[in-house]
Formats: structure tokens, C-alpha cells, sequence
């Protein structure tokens, strides 16, 4: 496998995807935001389509549009919360038929798809597209490591942060756009239409399992690159798309985690009512 630089490229983009979605979507799960991923990829279909009838490059264009719709929800989120559910639906809607609508209409002077970006095509993985992710990817992460903190503080419970002098909207803002440029970055391996699955089950699978915020966030970048890797491999072998095997092997991962984690917490429940029941006799 590893002798076709295709195969080299898409499981290196793999690899950065196991990585940087399970670290945005733990946010987004704290936050009850667990849906946004899903938005965000609507809009970033409008970046597709729009980056078809101009013949630009899709990532950077889709990049650009997908960050400005999250900008814009966290903006309408702001001054009401049912409007920033409203808005979320109406992007949902929107952005998919912006994106088809704008694809139909560069079709009728070339030929295009959008089958490879709604459910990811490892091989369509370019020199350029994997220098785009990863510089991306580090630029993400970088922004996480500064403003980490005030995000995670944001996640447990906004009021308390805001009273800590925590720029609350700034905060809000900056993790909807770094959800956009998961998206992008996953959109090419996962597609648009299952990304947000490897930003949210690797975390619901470790949040099973893990006692702490950051034995979460740890334990969801474990299963997140295995299951990555694990479906790109299955894909060329087996000959299935790499993107529903990856959500897939991360919904078993999730469901084995899930009885792992119910026999722990009962074991340890059994073990205290002894330990309570020792008490009393003695």
C-alpha cells in the first residue's frame, strides 16, 4: 500500500484528521455544539461549489466560506440562542443547496462532482491539497494551545467565564471557526456528510471510559487516528470508501466503550455500597 505516493498523501491527511477533530470536537461536545460540525460542512459545500464556477482551488475557497458562515452563526447565537438554532438549520439548508445549486451551474461549461468532497476520495488527495491541511492543522492546533484555557472554561460553564474577565464571544467565535477548518480539512478523506462524526463519536466513545476533561480529549485523538488510518487501510484492501468504514470502525469503537465504561461505573458502584455497608456493621 505504502508504494503509491496516493496512499502515502491519504494516509498522512488521515492521520492529521484523527488528530486535529477529535481535539475541536471535545469543545463542541462540552459546549452542546455537537450538530455544528454538520452545519459547517453544509456551508463548506457552498465553498465547493462556489470554487467549481469561479475554477478555483476548492480547499482554500471552501475554507474562506466555511469560516464565514461559522463566524456569522456565533454572531446570531450571540443575541439569541433560539436564533442561533434557527440560523444553524437555515445554513444546514442553505449551504447544501447553494453548494449543488452552484456546481449545476459551473457543469454546464465543464464537467464536475461532488460526489469525492460530500463523501471524501482518498486518491484525489493532492501534493498541494496535504501542504494546505497541514499548515492548516498547525495553525489550529496552535490556536488552541494559546487559548486553551479561556476554552475550556468557556466549555464548563460560559457564565462563570465571563465573570473571570474571559472574552466569552471572542472564545465562541474562534471555536466555530476552528470546527470550519476541521470540516475542510476532513472534507477530502471523510467527506463533507460524515466529517462530523470523527469530530464527535471518537469523543462520546472516550467520554465512556475517561474520568477527566483531558483523559477525554486524549483517549478521543487515540481512536480518532486508529479508526482513521484503520478505514483508509480498509479501504484499499478491501475496496470500500474510506470515509463510512472510518465512521463506522469509530460507532464500534463507541458502542465497545460504551459497555466497558457501564461494567466499570456498576463495578465501582458495588464496591462502595460494600464499602457502606462494612461501615454500618461495623
Amino acid at each position: 500500500m505504502l508504494s503509491y505516493d496516493f496512499m502515502q498523501r491519504a494516509l498522512i491527511a488521515a492521520m492529521v484528521v484523527g488528530l486535529v477533530a477529535p481535539v475541536i470536537g471535545v469543545h463542541l461536545v462540552q459546549r452542546r455544539l455537537a450538530l455544528l460540525g454538520d452545519g459547517m460542512g453544509h456551508v463548506a459545500l457552498t465553498g465547493v461549489g462556489i470554487s467549481f464556477l469561479l475554477q478555483t482551488t476548492p480547499i482554500p475557497t471552501a475554507l474562506v466560506v466555511a469560516v464565514a458562515g461559522s463566524l456569522l452563526i456565533e454572531l446570531i447565537r450571540v443575541r439569541s440562542r433560539a436564533a442561533g438554532d434557527l440560523a444553524l438549520a437555515l445554513l444546514f439548508y442553505g449551504g447544501i443547496a447553494g453548494g449543488v445549486l452552484l456546481s449545476s451551474l459551473a457543469g454546464r461549461t465543464r464537467p464536475v462532482s461532488l460526489s469525492s468532497y460530500l463523501f471524501g476520495a482518498v486518491s484525489t488527495v493532492t501534493r498541494n491539497d496535504l501542504t494546505v491541511l497541514i499548515i492548516t492543522s498547525v495553525a489550529a492546533l496552535a490556536l488552541l494551545a494559546v487559548f486553551g484555557a479561556e476554552m475550556f472554561a468557556l466549555s464548563i460553564d460560559s457564565d462563570s467565564a465571563a465573570i473571570r474577565g474571559i472574552r466569552v464571544q471572542l472564545m465562541g467565535a474562534l471555536l466555530s471557526a476552528l470546527a470550519a477548518v476541521t470540516v475542510v480539512i476532513g472534507m477530502r478523506i471523510v467527506g463533507l456528510l460524515l466529517v462530523s462524526a470523527i469530530m464527535i463519536v471518537p469523543v462520546a466513545a472516550s467520554q465512556q471510559v475517561a474520568r477527566s476533561f483531558r483523559g477525554t480529549m486524549m483517549g478521543a485523538v487515540v481512536i480518532g487516528l486508529v479508526c482513521c488510518v484503520s478505514g483508509v487501510t480498509a479501504g484499499y484492501y478491501f475496496s470500500v470508501p474510506p470515509g463510512p468504514a472510518i465512521v463506522l470502525l469509530a460507532l464500534v469503537v463507541f458502542a465497545v466503550a460504551a459497555v466497558v465504561g457501564a461494567r466499570a461505573r456498576s463495578s465501582a458502584a458495588a464496591r462502595r455500597s460494600r464499602r457502606f455497608a462494612e461501615s454500618d456493621v461495623s
